[in-house]
């Protein structure tokens, strides 16, 4: 761990923001760097202007740093890709090879690279979703994490690149705005609730997903990155879960806690996205290979999303 100096590619997104957090947490403040494609940005690391399509940039940031691990997190989410596919399928295909290609040449000793959900579509089972089963997305994202997977898998087996990946699923978090996927939803509706007291969702009130709340996500994510090489059995992608709900249950558990709260429906384009996903999660092997789990769960999630963003919003104010 002494010689470990990490890289976080993407690091202004929704996972990127905590998870630099804690990665300084359990690293140092010295030993983590943050990039983004802006400009400038707020961190307690260190932080640099970075395209991760731009290689030899990238490589001379690896390189004059002693980088020795990169997570990363840039792509065009689901929502965000539809709009504009070929950009989306060449910044989530170009950056992933920008950085695979430098652990086939042993400048990185590890990498981690974010799968979805988005990789199944209507042909897959939709409950209980297991590790291994019919892949057939119907979006440009869904089709490059796919591609992705294949590709790093391919990568550790043809030249033993240690990359490593989870299949995120919705993912809720306090501390940065919604990013542009199709499960955006569940993080918007507690700002409307606590700001405005009602919210109009683009999903269907019984649209079940499989989600899970961001300080689980990133635990996911730094414990498959700690684990010993020989835990990692799957090089594509592990499935990972912790709860599953519709727009109607996460709301009337807000309800809960803000009787006043209500919500209308009006989908748009994100349902036929939605419609293509699975409602539940199989990660029994994540939890086997390397002791996967997760701490939250629909009551104590709403419960914590409330109490910190209306602190947020209180200081705000």
């Amino acid at each position: 761990m002494s010689d470990t100096r990490i890289l976080v590619i993407g690091a202004c997104g929704q996972v990127g923001t905590e998870l630099v957090e804690e990665l300084a947490n359990k690293f140092g403040k010295d030993r983590v760097i943050a990039s983004d494609i802006r400009a400038e940005a707020s961190f307690d690391v260190p932080y640099l202007q970075l395209d991760v399509m731009n290689r030899e940039r990238v490589r001379e940031v690896v390189v004059d740093n002693n980088v020795t691990e990169v997570y990363h997190l840039a792509a065009l989410l689901s929502a965000t890709a539809e709009q504009n596919p070929e950009f989306g399928w060449k910044l989530n295909m170009d950056g992933l090879f920008s950085i695979l290609d430098l652990g086939k040449e042993g400048i990185l000793k590890k990498i981690f690279w974010p799968s979805s959900i988005a990789v199944f579509g209507p042909t897959t089972p939709r409950h209980d979703t297991p590790q291994r089963t019919i892949i057939e997305p119907t979006t440009v994202y869904g089709i490059s994490k796919f591609a992705g997977e294949r590709w790093c898998e391919y990568y550790h087996t043809r030249w033993g690149v240690d990359v490593r990946s989870v299949r995120y699923p919705g993912l809720i978090g306090h501390k940065s705005l919604p990013g542009g996927g199709t499960t955006d939803y569940a993080v918007d509706i507690f700002h409307q609730a606590l700001q405005q007291g009602s919210y109009e969702c683009f999903l269907s009130a019984e649209t079940a997903l499989p989600m899970m709340y961001m300080s689980d996500a990133v635990k996911a994510t730094i414990d498959i990155m700690q684990v010993p090489l020989e835990e990692v059995k799957i090089r594509s992608s592990y499935n990972i879960s912790a709860m599953s709900f519709d727009p109607a249950g996460v709301a009337s558990e807000i309800q809960k806690h803000l009787p006043d709260f209500s919500i209308s429906y009006a989908p748009d384009f994100r349902q036929a996205i939605a419609n293509n996903w699975p409602a539940s999660i199989d990660d029994a092997e994540a939890r086997a290979d390397w002791g996967w789990q997760h701490a939250y769960d629909l009551p104590s999630m709403v419960d914590d999303m409330l109490k910190n963003l209306r602190n947020k919003l209180e200081v705000s104010a």
